[in-house]
């Protein structure tokens, strides 16, 4: 039990660590609204830096990617996510 906990508390900080930069935490709030394109993502910022931040969103399991022809298409897991950004968004705007 103890050990179960210890591993979710780890997975919990490998999330926490993946979403903390914060051009990363806007792309997540920015699929929010759905699946979007790297192309569509990357309209006020560089395609690579996008395209860089989205594979570690997607290697911590927060984001899915899939190709459709040649484009890469990029969408949250879960929709527990969304709840987590909206609450955390909600906590920081207290605190402002």
């Amino acid at each position: 039990m103890e050990n179960d906990r210890s591993q979710h508390l780890e997975r919990a900080a490998e999330i926490l660590r993946a979403a903390s930069e914060p051009t990363r935490l806007e792309l997540l709030f920015e699929l929010r609204a759905g699946e979007r394109s790297v192309t569509e993502l990357s309209q006020d910022r560089s395609f690579s830096a996008v395209s860089q931040r989205l594979r570690v969103l997607r290697a911590a399991g927060l984001v899915v990617r899939r190709r459709e022809g040649k484009r890469q298409l990029y969408a949250l897991r879960d929709r527990a996510l969304v709840r987590l950004l909206e609450s955390l968004l909600r906590h920081a705007s207290e605190l402002s």
